[in-house]
């Protein structure tokens, strides 16, 4: 899973006589400029500072059950925006949705402030074409295996890597996504949804309280502290989930289970299997793995809203184990 933020910008080159040109890409170049640099490190060290503030804040006043339901309810309104959105739809077609929860799904994935739709698509479609492999944008064994090496490796997978120049090409990894006028101008207005995201905690609480402070620690838990948390869990993801974990299932990278992590990030953590098929629109197959991402969609499966849905099934899930320990397999959520 990836995030990064952009400027701006669209690029086109002309069309056939007669018709408009061709969008080439919705969200910054192929290198960051220096705003973009800065912007980044404002948006990953605020939140940050916010989450190590929040211990002390939590013990003495400031975190009321208002806090803590807008705590809870933006951060998993965003992460199964980027897991079931973001990743198993848009990234790698889970399933089939149509046009209002296509459009939904996208919106709740740019809440979670990790960056416009189609730059994380194109990251993350990379991501899996070298996974763990040169050309990876954020394997933690890229300066090799040795201690030290994948300490620094770690450092990049998580966090580092959000900080190189060089861009994924849109075009080349998510030209499907460039052509959909809906998703482009989502992606282009990255910036509204995120200022949507960070102030509509404070307004529900300043509202709810009739009180400046009531808005401030509002924004508080149910912006900073909900953004840094679910950043951190993200990246984990890239970071974590590539080093250690367990693998039941074949794959041609290092992609582990991490169940301490299933939680939090709504079923991504399931990793192994996830990278042993990626097209499964459930992660957790196991007895035991819960996957809240894999419930939801399938209640948008039984409401009519998602069709043909990529549901593991026992002969599909048994030719990628790497034992034969028979477990049951969830069909469905």
């Amino acid at each position: 899973m990836t995030t990064q933020t952009d400027v701006i910008t669209e690029s086109r080159e002309p069309g056939p006589s007669g018709q408009e040109p061709v969008p080439l890409a919705t969200l910054g170049g192929e290198k960051k400029r220096s705003i973009e640099q800065i912007a980044l490190l404002l948006f990953i060290c605020v939140p940050f500072v916010a989450l190590a503030a929040a211990v002390p804040l939590a013990w003495g006043h400031g975190l009321s059950w208002l806090n803590v339901g807008l705590m809870v309810g933006m951060y998993f309104l965003g992460c199964h925006g980027i897991t079931i959105g973001f990743h198993r739809y848009f990234t790698h077609g889970s399933f089939k949705a149509n046009r209002p929860l296509r459009v939904v799904l996208a919106v709740a994935g740019s809440m979670a402030v990790e960056g416009p739709i189609v730059r994380w698509v194109a990251d993350h479609r990379r991501h899996h074409k070298f996974s763990d492999a040169e050309g990876d944008p954020h394997s933690p064994w890229r300066y090799g295996e040795t201690l030290p090496a994948l300490m620094k490796g770690l450092w990049w997978a998580h966090m580092g890597w959000l900080f190189d120049e060089e861009q994924t090409s849109q075009q080349k990894y998510a030209p499907d996504l460039i052509k959909d006028n809906d998703i482009r101008r989502i992606s282009r207005d990255f910036w509204l949804y995120t200022a949507i995201s960070l102030l509509l905690p404070a307004l529900i609480g300043g509202l709810a309280t009739m009180s400046w402070y009531g808005a401030f620690t509002a924004f508080f838990w149910g912006s900073l502290v909900r953004v840094a948390l679910l950043h951190h869990v993200t990246w984990s993801i890239n970071s974590i989930c590539h080093a250690v974990g367990k693998r039941p299932f074949k794959s041609r990278d290092r992609s582990g289970n991490v169940w301490w992590l299933a939680v939090l990030s709504c079923g991504e953590s399931w990793h192994n299997l996830h990278h042993a098929d990626p097209t499964s629109a459930r992660h957790g197959v196991l007895r035991g793995q819960v996957d809240s991402s894999a419930r939801v969609i399938r209640w948008f499966e039984m409401a009519g809203w998602a069709t043909d849905v990529r549901w593991p099934t026992e002969e599909r899930i048994a030719a990628r184990r790497t034992d034969t320990v028979e477990e049951p397999v969830k069909q469905a959520a």
